[in-house]
């Protein structure tokens, strides 16, 4: 959905992470371009993409930060882990070793996090049932036993990828609404930016329209 410069009320900041080759930077493209990148190549370091959507009438724009799942890159990309609203972890359904690795994935997620930090599990490349190597079912056991939200997605089709990303906006504006979440603590991954006249808010970081941008890092 798209939003006028700086018309929105919250930033909401996403991490993405997962194995190498899972399809990360495939489906942060595919939520902010609504676009299939082919021959995606493989993230050094960390990306950067934006977007905004609405959840309750209320305009959000998520700050999406891609990391790149090759271990020479974790202590790069765990100092992004600080101040994540939500994180969503990727593995490849063909692929039984990026499966395999989500506990250790999982377990810097918590350690890194805020305990209010939603994390979401996409079992991506749902549309190479052919090659499947992982069941849906022992996916979705898995996140129920480490309370997870789970979807198969994919990032070639767009399908379930909007639904990731969407539903873990609901739940972190669910934990604001609830009082959960301390919109004062740095690490909560939650700006508010109350509308000035004309609609536009206060400082901003970043731009406002759907993007996706190389970080210098």
């Amino acid at each position: 959905m798209s939003a006028g410069p700086y018309n929105y009320s919250y930033i909401f900041k996403y991490i993405i992470i997962g194995d190498m080759g899972v399809g990360k930077s495939c489906l942060l493209h595919q939520f902010t371009e609504k676009k299939f990148m082919a021959d995606c190549p493989h993230t050094i370091g960390v990306e950067f993409g934006t977007r905004i959507i609405e959840v309750s009438g209320q305009k959000i724009k998520l700050q999406i930060w891609d990391t790149a799942g090759q271990e020479r890159f974790r202590a790069v990309t765990r100092s992004y882990y600080r101040g994540a609203a939500g994180a969503l972890m990727v593995y490849d359904i063909t692929r039984r070793s990026t499966y395999n690795h989500l506990s250790s994935w999982l377990t810097d997620t918590r350690n890194l996090t805020n305990p209010s930090t939603v994390i979401f599990l996409i079992g991506n490349k749902c549309d190479l049932e052919g090659q499947r190597d992982v069941t849906y079912e022992e996916a979705s056991k898995f996140a129920e036993e480490n309370g997870l939200m789970f979807v198969e997605a994919s990032a070639k089709t767009g399908d379930n990828v909007e639904e990731a990303f969407l539903e873990t906006a609901k739940k972190i504006y669910q934990s604001i609404q609830d009082g959960r979440l301390d919109l004062n603590a740095a690490e909560s991954g939650v700006q508010h930016k109350p509308s000035q006249p004309g609609g536009r808010p206060g400082t901003a970081a970043g731009g406002d329209q759907p993007g996706r941008d190389n970080c210098a890092c």
